[in-house]
């Protein structure tokens, strides 16, 4: 009889792997909102010729390296060109996304019902607005994090699907 690889795909489908996985992208997802957090605070604190002296600090080997790097020229006209209102722009945006995201982290851990549908919306019109950036920006990493987001999504359905279907069962074995 030809041994199939049924079994191994069942194993690393099972409920209890999906669940871990879903644990560990909403603690991901924790960290990534707590950095968002602590850098919107930053952003509001540090002063524009501070964060100039930073991206020097950080881009100098860059420069002495290739005094035409790109990455390097780009963070420096940023930090040298940045306006008061979009710092404080992406001070509040990076402090309310963190706090929502963090919010919503702790309502799933939580197993709260009501959470999972309104995280899936919620992470949803982050997509939404992360893919109306890319469309300007062109960044790598608002990609990686839709990619993320999807993932987390994904695994938001399917764990609600899950925990509603389980506390019916439980219901029902209760009557």
């Amino acid at each position: 009889m030809p041994h199939t690889n049924t079994s191994g795909i069942q194993r690393l489908l099972s409920e209890r792997n999906i669940h871990l996985v879903f644990d560990v992208s909403l603690w991901l997802k924790a960290v990534f909102a707590l950095g968002e957090i602590v850098s919107g605070i930053a952003t509001y604190l540090v002063s524009k010729e501070l964060l100039v002296q930073i991206v020097l600090f950080i881009t100098r080997a860059e420069f002495a390296e290739d005094p035409h790097d790109q990455l390097a020229s780009y963070l420096l006209h940023t930090a040298q060109n940045l306006s008061i209102g979009a710092r404080d722009f992406a001070a509040i945006y990076l402090i309310a996304h963190g706090v929502v995201k963090l919010w919503l982290i702790v309502g799933l851990l939580r197993k709260r019902l009501w959470y999972y549908p309104t995280a899936m919306v919620v992470f949803g019109l982050f997509i939404v607005y992360q893919l109306y950036r890319f469309a300007f920006t062109h960044s790598l990493l608002l990609i990686l994090i839709t990619v993320l987001d999807l993932v987390v999504i994904a695994l938001t359905w399917h764990e609600w699907r899950y925990l509603r279907r389980t506390l019916h069962e439980r219901a029902r074995i209760v009557r």
